[in-house]
């Protein structure tokens, strides 16, 4: 595994740990963006709704409604979405290797 992805898992187990209270683990960062533009970020990832969702892990029907406008990420979602439309490979790479 690349070291990107292994700092990918690492950032996730440690917000896990932060989450379950363990202070010494992670940070707390606000997404202060007032939108994301999900249908956007696909496009520029050149797959379909469908494979999107597969390859990280949303279900179909909500990136639907995120693409249309009857629903926003929030939270750690949009977090999630803000590093796929900077590193979306690193982020299915480190997907891939997390499965294996």
């Amino acid at each position: 595994m690349t070291k990107a992805g292994q700092e990918i898992i690492q950032g996730a187990q440690d917000a896990l740990g932060f989450l379950r209270d363990d202070k010494s683990k992670g940070r707390a960062y606000a997404i202060t963006s007032s939108k994301i533009d999900v249908k956007v970020i696909r496009s520029k990832t050149g797959l379909t709704q469908e494979k999107f969702a597969e390859i990280y892990g949303f279900s179909l029907s909500t990136l639907k409604k995120w693409e249309i406008g009857i629903s926003s990420p929030e939270g750690a979602v949009k977090a999630y979405l803000t590093v796929i439309a900077k590193h979306p490979n690193v982020v299915k790479d480190a997907l891939l290797h997390a499965a294996q």
